[in-house]
């Protein structure tokens, strides 16, 4: 989720970032379809994705600035 919140990508694309090769493309998909989360675009064959709203983006930025303030201090 935290790559999501700054860039869009293919569910391939996530799972090569993440070292997570064996990914099953299909069914990722359809998860990140359904848990309401990620907006999609299509481009030809390829699908991105992206965070749904500024509402989870925000949430997700105060989780990710309160584990930096605690790696930090």
């Amino acid at each position: 989720m935290q790559l999501l919140l700054h860039h869009r990508y293919t569910v391939g694309e996530l799972a090569e970032d993440c070292g997570v090769r064996e990914l099953q493309n299909v069914a990722s998909e359809l998860l990140m379809q359904r848990c309401g989360f990620f907006t999609s675009e299509k481009e030809g064959r390829k699908v991105y994705y992206q965070i749904a709203g500024p509402q989870l983006e925000r949430f997700l930025d105060r989780i990710e600035s309160r584990f930096e303030s605690h790696v930090v201090g």
